[in-house]
């Protein structure tokens, strides 16, 4: 599907989300496959079975991506949640267009730093979060805009008045992934935070993306 962020495309199947885009995006993630700061065209996030385990779960994300016809630097992450009923949202203000694609699922819930620590069992109920900025972003602000996404995604659950198995308040999952991708087009943003431009069209998208992400799934 075309997007309203120029040269940007997004396919989803019933098992990957695709997003690509014709220039180099900029691109600060915590995916499987291509985590931090990275130039890319390609983002990837890939359903997998609910009691998928793997020791090199990056191989399999590049096998993927390679038969995505993918054979470029690529960032990658996996989910067990539902994919093919994703609904991405746009939203745009002043001249800025922000964009939010998520998969969501609570299974695996956490609340941070009252869950204790435990080995990573599988990728169910991962909340995965692709946000595209048709703009620039200073590095400061990318990192600014994980904070932001992340507190926007524990305010809905927090809405919702979701726990975790021992009642806890969830705050997230064990396995969430998030990629900021900037196409360098636009305005100049040396910040992202919740009141700031882009920051609030962020977070609005970041909510409505994972409200529909689980009342789909």
């Amino acid at each position: 599907m075309n997007t309203p962020v120029k040269d940007v495309s997004i396919h989803v199947s019933d098992t990957c989300i695709h997003l690509q885009s014709v220039n180099d995006l900029s691109a600060l993630s915590s995916g499987v496959v291509g985590g931090g700061f990275q130039k890319t065209r390609h983002i990837i996030n890939v359903h997998v079975d609910k009691n998928y385990f793997c020791s090199n779960p990056a191989a399999d994300l590049r096998r993927v991506a390679r038969a995505s016809g993918i054979h470029e630097n690529f960032i990658g992450m996996m989910t067990a949640a539902k994919i093919d009923s994703t609904s991405p949202v746009f939203l745009t203000e002043h001249g800025l267009t922000v964009g939010a694609i998520t998969t969501a699922g609570l299974s695996n819930s956490t609340c941070a730093g009252v869950t204790p620590p435990f080995p990573p069992r599988s990728q169910a109920g991962t909340i995965n979060t692709i946000i595209i900025l048709d703009a620039r972003l200073s590095r400061a602000a990318m990192v600014n805009a994980i904070i932001t996404a992340t507190e926007a995604k524990t305010a809905v659950l927090q809405l919702l008045e979701a726990r975790t198995k021992d009642g806890q308040p969830v705050t997230g999952t064990s396995t969430d992934s998030i990629v900021i991708a900037a196409t360098g087009g636009g305005d100049y943003f040396n910040y992202a935070g919740s009141v700031t431009l882009p920051g609030w069209l962020m977070a609005r998208a970041v909510r409505l993306s994972i409200m529909r992400a689980l009342s789909g799934s």
